[in-house]
Protein backbone atom coordinates (compact mmCIF):
# COMPACT_ATOMS: atom_id res chain seq x y z
CA UNK A 1 0.00 0.00 0.00
CA UNK A 2 1.48 3.53 -0.98
CA UNK A 3 0.58 6.45 1.09
CA UNK A 4 1.11 10.07 0.51
CA UNK A 5 1.90 11.33 4.03
CA UNK A 6 1.84 15.90 3.85
CA UNK A 7 3.84 17.78 6.16
CA UNK A 8 7.32 16.58 6.05
CA UNK A 9 9.47 17.32 8.98
CA UNK A 10 6.63 17.89 11.16
CA UNK A 11 6.16 15.65 14.41
CA UNK A 12 3.36 13.51 12.85
CA UNK A 13 4.89 13.15 9.49
CA UNK A 14 8.38 12.10 11.20
CA UNK A 15 6.95 9.40 13.20
CA UNK A 16 5.07 7.78 10.24
CA UNK A 17 8.03 7.44 8.48
CA UNK A 18 8.84 4.35 11.21
CA UNK A 19 5.51 3.68 11.57
CA UNK A 20 4.54 2.62 8.08
CA UNK A 21 7.28 0.22 7.23
CA UNK A 22 6.62 -1.53 10.37
CA UNK A 23 3.13 -1.86 9.03
CA UNK A 24 4.19 -2.51 5.31
CA UNK A 25 3.36 0.60 4.15
CA UNK A 26 5.08 2.59 1.66
CA UNK A 27 4.79 6.11 2.62
CA UNK A 28 5.53 9.19 0.01
CA UNK A 29 6.13 11.79 2.25
CA UNK A 30 6.03 15.63 0.40
CA UNK A 31 6.44 18.96 2.47
CA UNK A 32 7.62 22.57 1.86
CA UNK A 33 9.12 24.17 0.07
CA UNK A 34 8.24 22.13 -2.92
CA UNK A 35 4.30 21.12 -1.54
CA UNK A 36 2.98 23.93 -0.37
CA UNK A 37 -0.79 24.54 0.04
CA UNK A 38 -0.31 28.00 -1.20
CA UNK A 39 0.70 27.22 -4.86
CA UNK A 40 -2.12 25.06 -5.80
CA UNK A 41 -0.22 23.07 -8.93
CA UNK A 42 2.47 21.80 -6.30
CA UNK A 43 -0.12 20.14 -4.56
CA UNK A 44 -1.63 18.46 -7.75
CA UNK A 45 2.00 17.52 -9.18
CA UNK A 46 2.86 15.81 -5.74
CA UNK A 47 -0.24 13.88 -5.78
CA UNK A 48 -0.02 12.97 -9.34
CA UNK A 49 3.27 11.88 -9.21
CA UNK A 50 3.02 9.76 -5.79
CA UNK A 51 -0.01 7.93 -7.07
CA UNK A 52 -1.05 7.13 -3.58
CA UNK A 53 -3.54 4.48 -2.32
CA UNK A 54 -4.34 6.59 0.48
CA UNK A 55 -3.61 10.00 1.68
CA UNK A 56 -2.72 11.59 5.30
CA UNK A 57 -2.63 15.10 5.54
CA UNK A 58 -0.29 15.95 8.49
CA UNK A 59 0.34 19.37 7.01
CA UNK A 60 -1.08 22.28 8.67
CA UNK A 61 -0.35 26.12 10.43
CA UNK A 62 -0.27 25.26 13.97
CA UNK A 63 1.03 28.36 15.42
CA UNK A 64 -2.53 28.82 17.77
CA UNK A 65 -1.66 32.28 18.78
CA UNK A 66 -0.25 33.51 15.17
CA UNK A 67 -3.37 32.22 13.73
CA UNK A 68 -5.29 34.74 15.40
CA UNK A 69 -3.25 37.74 13.38
CA UNK A 70 -3.43 35.73 10.37
CA UNK A 71 -6.24 33.90 10.21
CA UNK A 72 -6.33 34.49 6.27
CA UNK A 73 -3.22 32.38 6.16
CA UNK A 74 -4.47 29.98 8.72
CA UNK A 75 -7.51 29.14 6.47
CA UNK A 76 -5.50 28.66 3.36
CA UNK A 77 -3.37 26.02 5.21
CA UNK A 78 -6.12 24.34 7.50
CA UNK A 79 -9.05 24.87 5.20
CA UNK A 80 -8.71 25.21 1.53
CA UNK A 81 -5.24 22.86 1.67
CA UNK A 82 -7.61 19.95 2.70
CA UNK A 83 -10.37 21.00 0.26
CA UNK A 84 -7.93 20.27 -2.73
CA UNK A 85 -6.97 17.18 -1.29
CA UNK A 86 -10.42 15.81 -0.95
CA UNK A 87 -11.37 16.43 -4.29
CA UNK A 88 -7.90 14.88 -5.97
CA UNK A 89 -8.50 12.03 -3.21
CA UNK A 90 -12.19 11.69 -4.89
CA UNK A 91 -10.95 11.72 -8.36
CA UNK A 92 -8.60 8.65 -7.31
CA UNK A 93 -11.42 7.03 -5.55
CA UNK A 94 -8.85 6.66 -2.55
CA UNK A 95 -9.36 7.65 1.51
CA UNK A 96 -7.84 10.77 3.64
CA UNK A 97 -7.30 11.00 7.16
CA UNK A 98 -7.38 14.22 7.76
CA UNK A 99 -5.84 15.39 10.97
CA UNK A 100 -7.52 17.54 13.68
CA UNK A 101 -7.67 19.35 16.78
CA UNK A 102 -9.46 19.17 20.38
CA UNK A 103 -9.58 23.05 19.50
CA UNK A 104 -12.49 22.38 17.44
CA UNK A 105 -14.72 22.10 21.08
CA UNK A 106 -14.97 25.18 23.52
CA UNK A 107 -13.61 23.10 26.45
CA UNK A 108 -16.82 24.19 28.51
CA UNK A 109 -19.27 20.72 28.93
CA UNK A 110 -17.62 19.23 31.86
CA UNK A 111 -17.38 15.89 30.52
CA UNK A 112 -15.27 14.36 28.27
CA UNK A 113 -16.56 15.21 24.51
CA UNK A 114 -17.73 12.82 22.31
CA UNK A 115 -17.95 13.05 18.55
CA UNK A 116 -21.59 13.54 17.96
CA UNK A 117 -21.27 17.24 19.96
CA UNK A 118 -21.08 20.10 18.77
CA UNK A 119 -17.72 22.18 18.25
CA UNK A 120 -17.49 25.36 18.77
CA UNK A 121 -14.05 26.75 18.57
CA UNK A 122 -12.77 29.67 20.83
CA UNK A 123 -10.04 31.26 18.24
CA UNK A 124 -8.77 31.12 14.28
CA UNK A 125 -6.99 27.61 15.00
CA UNK A 126 -9.83 25.99 15.88
CA UNK A 127 -12.06 28.17 13.26
CA UNK A 128 -9.76 27.03 10.20
CA UNK A 129 -9.29 23.12 11.71
CA UNK A 130 -13.18 23.15 11.67
CA UNK A 131 -13.45 24.46 8.12
CA UNK A 132 -10.46 21.92 6.73
CA UNK A 133 -12.99 18.93 8.75
CA UNK A 134 -15.83 20.01 6.79
CA UNK A 135 -13.83 20.51 3.73
CA UNK A 136 -12.21 17.34 3.59
CA UNK A 137 -15.58 15.23 4.97
CA UNK A 138 -17.59 17.18 2.01
CA UNK A 139 -15.03 16.69 -1.17
CA UNK A 140 -14.38 12.87 -0.24
CA UNK A 141 -16.95 10.49 0.47
CA UNK A 142 -13.92 8.46 2.16
CA UNK A 143 -12.70 10.57 4.32
CA UNK A 144 -12.00 10.07 8.07
CA UNK A 145 -11.17 12.63 10.12
CA UNK A 146 -8.67 12.38 13.22
CA UNK A 147 -8.97 14.65 16.29
CA UNK A 148 -6.00 14.47 18.39
CA UNK A 149 -4.43 16.81 21.40
CA UNK A 150 -1.14 18.37 22.38
CA UNK A 151 1.02 16.27 20.22
CA UNK A 152 4.66 16.01 21.04
CA UNK A 153 7.25 14.38 20.16
CA UNK A 154 11.40 13.92 20.46
CA UNK A 155 11.88 16.48 17.93
CA UNK A 156 10.06 20.17 16.51
CA UNK A 157 8.62 22.08 18.72
CA UNK A 158 6.54 21.70 21.28
CA UNK A 159 5.62 21.41 25.16
CA UNK A 160 7.98 18.79 26.67
CA UNK A 161 10.99 20.41 24.53
CA UNK A 162 9.92 23.82 25.39
CA UNK A 163 9.59 22.42 29.50
CA UNK A 164 13.25 21.08 29.19
CA UNK A 165 14.79 24.03 27.52
CA UNK A 166 13.06 26.16 30.23
CA UNK A 167 14.05 23.90 33.04
CA UNK A 168 18.12 23.97 32.69
CA UNK A 169 17.96 27.69 32.39
CA UNK A 170 15.53 28.33 35.23
CA UNK A 171 14.98 26.77 38.92
CA UNK A 172 11.43 27.70 38.92
CA UNK A 173 8.84 27.57 36.08
CA UNK A 174 5.13 28.34 36.18
CA UNK A 175 2.49 26.67 34.50
CA UNK A 176 -0.87 26.64 33.57
CA UNK A 177 -3.28 24.41 35.94
CA UNK A 178 -6.66 24.84 34.93
CA UNK A 179 -6.42 23.45 31.75
CA UNK A 180 -6.95 19.50 31.22
CA UNK A 181 -6.23 17.77 28.31
CA UNK A 182 -4.58 14.01 26.30
CA UNK A 183 -0.81 14.37 26.15
CA UNK A 184 -0.59 12.50 22.71
CA UNK A 185 3.14 11.06 21.61
CA UNK A 186 3.39 11.73 18.46
CA UNK A 187 5.01 8.65 17.92
CA UNK A 188 2.39 6.47 19.48
CA UNK A 189 -0.37 8.70 17.03
CA UNK A 190 1.59 7.67 14.05
CA UNK A 191 1.14 3.76 15.46
CA UNK A 192 -2.36 4.48 15.64
CA UNK A 193 -2.41 6.02 11.99
CA UNK A 194 -0.21 3.13 10.73
CA UNK A 195 -2.99 0.82 12.42
CA UNK A 196 -6.08 2.65 10.80
CA UNK A 197 -4.24 2.46 7.49
CA UNK A 198 -3.76 -1.47 7.83
CA UNK A 199 -7.04 -2.28 8.61
CA UNK A 200 -8.10 0.04 5.80
CA UNK A 201 -5.79 -2.54 3.15
CA UNK A 202 -7.41 -5.12 4.57
CA UNK A 203 -11.06 -4.67 4.53
CA UNK A 204 -11.42 -2.00 2.00
CA UNK A 205 -13.10 0.77 2.60
CA UNK A 206 -16.38 0.65 4.72
CA UNK A 207 -19.41 3.30 5.40
CA UNK A 208 -18.88 3.12 9.31
CA UNK A 209 -14.99 4.77 8.21
CA UNK A 210 -16.30 7.79 7.27
CA UNK A 211 -16.67 10.70 9.36
CA UNK A 212 -14.80 11.83 13.11
CA UNK A 213 -12.84 10.20 15.25
CA UNK A 214 -11.12 11.12 18.24
CA UNK A 215 -7.29 9.63 18.25
CA UNK A 216 -5.74 11.00 21.82
CA UNK A 217 -3.78 8.82 24.42
CA UNK A 218 -5.48 7.73 27.40
CA UNK A 219 -6.01 9.63 30.42
CA UNK A 220 -5.77 13.35 30.85
CA UNK A 221 -3.66 15.26 33.04
CA UNK A 222 -3.44 19.26 33.35
CA UNK A 223 -0.29 21.01 31.47
CA UNK A 224 1.59 21.89 35.02
CA UNK A 225 0.90 17.88 35.92
CA UNK A 226 2.64 17.71 32.58
CA UNK A 227 5.23 19.34 33.01
CA UNK A 228 5.58 17.83 36.32
CA UNK A 229 5.67 14.23 34.71
CA UNK A 230 7.93 15.84 32.10
CA UNK A 231 10.74 16.63 34.51
CA UNK A 232 10.67 13.53 36.80
CA UNK A 233 10.30 11.30 33.30
CA UNK A 234 14.24 13.18 32.19
CA UNK A 235 15.43 12.98 35.84
CA UNK A 236 16.72 9.18 35.04
CA UNK A 237 18.90 11.06 31.99
CA UNK A 238 20.17 13.62 34.29
CA UNK A 239 17.65 16.44 33.05
CA UNK A 240 16.60 19.51 35.41
CA UNK A 241 14.31 19.36 37.87
CA UNK A 242 13.06 23.32 38.52
CA UNK A 243 9.70 23.64 41.12
CA UNK A 244 7.19 23.87 38.88
CA UNK A 245 4.59 26.08 40.63
CA UNK A 246 0.60 25.67 39.47
CA UNK A 247 -0.96 29.20 38.03
CA UNK A 248 -4.25 29.87 36.09
CA UNK A 249 -4.70 30.68 32.70
CA UNK A 250 -5.33 35.29 33.43
CA UNK A 251 -1.94 34.74 34.84
CA UNK A 252 -0.18 33.95 31.71
CA UNK A 253 -1.55 35.66 28.85
CA UNK A 254 -1.89 34.52 25.54
CA UNK A 255 -3.67 35.95 22.08
CA UNK A 256 -5.64 32.78 22.20
CA UNK A 257 -8.39 31.24 23.96
CA UNK A 258 -7.20 28.11 24.71
CA UNK A 259 -10.43 25.33 25.49
CA UNK A 260 -9.96 24.62 29.53
CA UNK A 261 -11.22 21.11 29.47
CA UNK A 262 -10.42 19.07 25.96
CA UNK A 263 -11.01 15.59 27.51
CA UNK A 264 -12.61 13.34 24.60
CA UNK A 265 -13.45 10.00 24.21
CA UNK A 266 -11.46 7.51 22.06
CA UNK A 267 -14.30 4.58 22.12
CA UNK A 268 -15.23 5.05 18.76
CA UNK A 269 -12.00 4.63 16.96
CA UNK A 270 -11.69 1.31 18.86
CA UNK A 271 -14.68 0.25 18.49
CA UNK A 272 -14.62 1.09 14.75
CA UNK A 273 -11.01 0.51 13.48
CA UNK A 274 -9.80 -1.56 16.74
CA UNK A 275 -7.23 0.92 17.02
CA UNK A 276 -6.32 2.48 20.82
CA UNK A 277 -3.69 4.72 21.75
CA UNK A 278 -1.45 3.52 24.84
CA UNK A 279 -1.72 5.90 28.45
CA UNK A 280 -0.03 9.38 27.84
CA UNK A 281 2.32 7.79 30.42
CA UNK A 282 3.84 5.42 28.15
CA UNK A 283 4.27 8.16 25.70
CA UNK A 284 6.45 10.29 27.23
CA UNK A 285 8.28 7.55 28.74
CA UNK A 286 8.82 6.61 24.65
CA UNK A 287 9.43 9.93 23.74
CA UNK A 288 11.94 10.76 26.54
CA UNK A 289 13.62 7.53 25.43
CA UNK A 290 14.02 8.05 22.47
CA UNK A 291 14.93 12.19 23.24
CA UNK A 292 18.14 10.84 24.87
CA UNK A 293 18.86 8.17 22.33
CA UNK A 294 18.01 5.08 25.08
CA UNK A 295 18.76 1.42 23.85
Amino acid sequence: MRVLVTGRGGQLATGLEASLPARGIEGVFVGQPEFEFDEPETVRAAFAAAAPEAVVNCAAWTAVDAAEENEAAAFRANALGPALLAALCAERGVPLLQISTDYVYDGRKGAPYVETDAPNPLGAYGRTKLAGEWAALAGNPMTAVLRTAWVYAPMGRNFLRTMLALGAERPELRVVADQIGHPTAAPDLADAIAALLARLHETGWRAEYRGVFHAVAQGHVSWHGFAEAIFAAAAPYGGPRPVVHPIATHEYPVKAVRPADGRMETGKLAAVFGVALPPWQEGLARVMKALHGAA
